[in-house]
């Protein structure tokens, strides 16, 4: 079945039946992260990479500050997907890409993870499996975490250091 969203169709079936193998991890998603209703699930990727942290004076403080992402996105078999980056933005490697910005957040389950997110698309380019999101997830994540206080100080600031991270992305479209 084919399933036509603006100026791109989609196969469906073969869509989900690839992305949606990824195994599911025992953790339930909380219910301020699910995506809005009139939204359904496209697609589902690993990223693996860091999450880069900047010392930067704020003001009588310095102190470790996330920068972004930098981390290669892979699909149910392992193969690249695309990337993820600064913005936070996802790009596949058919060109399209989305940005999008935090709408909620939740508690890794791993206390030693970054927060699980529900982010909404603000921008996107291209013409691919991206074009129709509207809604990301970001859950089951393992590190990433900022370094701890120490380390960033007046003398060090500007410096960057790198959490390492893995996490699944979860992108929705409109039904």
């Amino acid at each position: 079945m084919y399933k036509a969203i603006g100026a791109i169709t989609l196969l469906v079936p073969a869509v989900s039946s690839i992305f949606l193998s990824v195994p599911a991890r025992a953790q339930q998603v909380p219910k301020e992260l699910q995506p809005p209703v009139n939204e359904q699930l496209l697609l589902k990727v690993h990223a693996k990479g860091d999450q880069i942290y900047v010392c930067k004076s704020d003001g009588a403080q310095v102190v470790w500050t996330l920068k972004g992402p930098d981390a290669q996105l892979f699909d149910a078999t392992g193969k690249p997907f695309g990337k993820h980056f600064v913005g936070p933005s996802w790009e596949s490697n058919d060109g399209s890409s989305v940005t999008g910005k935090a709408v909620a957040n939740a508690p890794s389950p791993d206390a030693d993870s970054i927060p699980w997110l529900l982010l909404t698309v603000v921008n996107r380019s291209g013409q691919g499996v991206l074009s129709p999101v509207t809604s990301v997830q970001r859950i089951n994540t393992k590190g990433g975490k900022s370094p701890a206080a120490s380390g960033c100080d007046a003398n060090h600031a500007g410096q960057e250091v790198r959490a390492a991270y893995s996490a699944d992305y979860v992108f929705f479209a409109p039904k």
